[in-house]
């Protein structure tokens, strides 16, 4: 697997990644669901450069303009409900695209909340044969959910390109994600890398709980 980290690069994605870590602004819900979404922005525009463009011909008031234009079929996809903010930010770019969603929850097998597991509930896609598929998650904190996201997700198709996209990855996951998809054929986007989770498996330093920083405490 292929790793392009633009949080390495200087950019104005790392303003964004820096106010979602910040824990004063994390308490203005709608500036952390809309840095979400710029970072989704920006993060399209990049894997815009990599799509299979075509030349058309466009109709002016004064005359015919060949323009080329991206030829793929694109699909976004993402995991409820965490993932709903930063699925826009590249729908906002690749207004055309097919949706897919899945709904998921992880949940601790043991009491001291050291081993986790995901349970995947729902699952709505269209169908995914020959499509650029662009898996969108927030988090990749140990990889699991998104490999079963994966997973669940091509029983409806085999994409012709998978695209990988994350906020903030860690060593770990990236490692986990790299056993599952050894070969460079999936390439996964990310604005910053960080190097633990703590015994909860949470990102350290990461941001905290997207999901409820985003939408409020759950029970």
């Amino acid at each position: 697997m292929k790793v392009i980290n633009l949080g390495a690069e200087n950019s104005i994605i790392n303003q964004f990644v820096a106010e979602l870590r910040d824990v004063n602004i994390q308490k203005d819900r709608m500036r952390f669901r809309n840095n979400i979404k710029r970072i989704g922005n920006l993060m399209a525009y990049e894997i815009s450069k990599t799509l299979r463009y075509e030349e058309v011909e466009v109709e002016t008031p004064l005359a015919t303009a060949k323009m080329k234009v991206p030829h793929d079929n694109v699909v976004i996809g993402t995991v409820f409900r965490a993932g709903l903010p930063f699925h826009q930010g590249f729908l906002d770019i690749f207004d055309n695209a097919g949706n897919a969603f899945l709904s998921a929850y992880r949940y601790y097998t043991d009491r001291e909340c050291n081993n986790i597991d995901v349970h995947i509930e729902y699952i709505a896609t269209p169908d995914l044969t020959h499509k650029t598929f662009i898996l969108v998650d927030p988090m990749l904190a140990t990889g699991e959910s998104l490999i079963l996201a994966h997973n669940a997700f091509i029983t409806k198709g085999v994409p012709r390109r998978i695209v990988l996209a994350s906020v903030i990855a860690t060593e770990e996951g990236i490692a986990r994600l790299n056993s599952r998809f050894p070969a460079n054929d999936i390439v996964l986007y990310t604005a910053a890398i960080d190097p633990i989770l703590n015994e909860r498996k949470y990102i350290v330093p990461g941001l905290g709980d997207a999901g409820d920083l985003m939408y409020g405490d759950k029970l």
